[in-house]
């Protein structure tokens, strides 16, 4: 493929109710996608609330519509349990930096919030979540609601920096 056109960090904050999938507790993970990238997290064992505080970078080449997530349990002698997935489109942080030019935005100002972003069919947002500049970074936090599964959330922070100018 041909050079980078920017640089997504995801920030994998910590999960929140996330479901018992051994006998009291949980052991969980959280594997990222995007596009055909694949990173994942630590393992927090015994936690149904755990806090990774983890970065993961990924080098965007092309075009990538979605983040996914998927939250699993680790297992030692089995297959790992799924604890839930969610998803987030990437468009709104992405395009952002379009905005951020045009706005003629530069590192030393304050924070500027550049779209607002509400929970509909095409993501898993539990609340509203603003693409901001903020410290000459595009960033985004959001919360999303853990699918196919009986309980769980995510905190991520997401932060885009745009290398195709």
């Amino acid at each position: 493929m041909g050079e980078s056109i920017g640089l997504l960090k995801v920030i994998i904050v910590e999960g929140k109710r996330l479901a018992i999938r051994d006998f009291i507790s949980s052991d969980p993970y959280v594997i990222v996608r995007v596009g055909e990238l694949m990173e994942k997290t630590k393992v927090i064992k015994r936690s149904l609330n755990p806090v990774w505080n983890e970065e993961l970078t990924f080098s965007i080449k092309g075009p990538v519509t979605d983040l996914k997530l998927e939250v699993f349990d680790h297992d030692r002698f089995k297959f790992d349990d799924k604890m839930g997935h969610a998803y987030l489109s990437l468009q709104p942080i992405m395009s952002a930096s379009k905005l951020k030019r045009a706005l003629k935005l530069s590192t030393g100002e304050s924070e500027t919030n550049l779209r607002k972003v509400a929970p509909n069919r095409d993501n898993c947002l539990i609340v509203d979540s603003s693409v901001t500049y903020v410290n000459g970074e595009i960033v985004q936090d959001v919360y999303l609601k853990l699918q196919d599964v009986e309980s769980g959330e995510l905190f991520v922070k997401l932060k885009w920096f745009d290398l195709s100018t």
